[in-house]
């Protein structure tokens, strides 16, 4: 079964750039789509952005786009969420999921969509 497991998170000030990783073991990246969630509290969890199978796609909600890059290195296994001039509502758990059941050119940002969860990496950005 595949297990995901969230780096990288902490304290940035506003304005500063985190890089979240999410490794996989027990399995390989191949064949899953994976997207990046994050919940803050008392809020539902909530896409931020997903990647297809390939890499050939990729989606970012409106409040982060052009702030978020999402990359996967399928050689090491590992998904990457580039996030930059970030902000203090950006403050959250941050979780990496992977969907099994996704076309290739395909992802979703869609909770219900995805069969593995890490277990979350805290980012906080204030000053």
């Amino acid at each position: 079964q595949l297990q995901l497991v969230e780096s990288g998170g902490g304290l940035v000030q506003p304005g500063g750039s985190l890089r979240l990783s999410c490794a996989a073991a027990g399995g390989t990246l191949e064949s899953h789509a994976f997207g990046w969630f994050r919940q803050a509290p008392g809020k539902e969890r909530e896409g931020i952005s997903c990647i297809s199978v390939i890499g050939s796609t990729t989606h970012y909600t409106d409040s982060m786009k052009g702030r978020v890059t999402i990359s996967r290195d399928d050689a090491k296994n590992t998904v990457y969420l580039e996030m930059n001039a970030l902000k203090p509502e950006d403050t959250a758990i941050y979780y990496c999921a992977a969907d099994y059941t996704a076309a290739h050119t395909m992802c979703l940002m869609s909770v219900q969509k995805y069969d593995y969860w890490g277990r979350g990496t805290q980012v906080t950005v204030s000053s």
